[in-house]
């Protein structure tokens, strides 16, 4: 079988005015794109979810052009936007319902995640009883239970707690060295691209173009406590700030 590829070739939008922008991610990657505000990071992962058309070049997953939005592309936004009259396991099955999947087929799905997510005990709760974090994590598993073959994040954890935040990176990674689907992930923090990512892409700041491309290199599993004294870490925030001042 041949490899998933999700490719975005020379996509350029009017309102971001980008250029140049050419970019392969392979299947099981995980790529942190990176770069000050307004450079179109978000606007890249709009088009990629098919929320926003390309205005030449093109997107493809999986060799079959973006042309709108997919359950084979789900998206984690920055804030957990959960329906407040659904419980958790009802926040969700959304997707699978509305598609008119049968409860048996959706359901086990859904204890899966759940438990993955650490939710077990939250299913019948309302996102108003959730914190924060646990409502992100509702998201996730929003996202995951369609089984999409990339799954969107758009700074998902910007708004939480420093401590919250790394709990959700370490739950994010865990569930992700399970299941290996693909992330593009979007994020203003560098150390937190360099803790998830295989690659962290820089853009620069209008016109936005991809600056850099950094194989980070670093074994998983990671630990966060250790990694931010990595020789290999030191310098690979040295040469990301670098870049982005460039």
């Amino acid at each position: 079988m041949s490899q998933r590829t999700t490719r975005i070739l020379d996509a350029p939008a009017p309102r971001t005015r980008w250029k140049d922008f050419t970019l392969d991610i392979q299947d099981g990657q995980f790529i942190c794109l990176l770069g000050p505000s307004g450079c179109g990071k978000s606007t890249v992962l709009n088009m990629v979810a098919g929320f926003e058309e390309v205005s030449a070049g093109s997107i493809e997953v999986d060799g079959a052009a973006v042309r709108g939005p997919s359950p084979e592309r789900g998206m984690v936004f920055q804030r957990p936007m959960l329906f407040p009259w659904l419980t958790v396991i009802d926040n969700i099955t959304f997707g699978p319902r509305m598609a008119g999947q049968a409860r048996d087929r959706y359901l086990p799905g859904a204890k899966r995640y759940i438990e993955l997510m650490g939710l077990s005990a939250f299913e019948n709760h309302y996102p108003y009883e959730l914190s924060g974090g646990m409502q992100q994590r509702v998201a996730l598993a929003r996202a995951w239970i369609n089984e999409p073959k990339l799954i969107l994040m758009d700074e998902p954890f910007g708004a939480l707690d420093a401590q919250t935040r790394l709990q959700m990176q370490e739950l994010l990674l865990e569930v992700w060295e399970r299941l290996r689907t693909t992330v593009l992930f979007i994020t203003h923090d560098i150390d937190e691209s360099l803790f998830l990512a295989d690659k962290v892409v820089v853009m620069s700041a209008r016109p936005g173009r991809i600056r850099e491309c950094l194989d980070v290199g670093i074994e998983r599993p990671r630990r966060y406590e250790t990694l931010i004294h990595d020789e290999r870490f030191i310098r690979a925030k040295q040469f990301i700030l670098q870049a982005i001042r460039g």
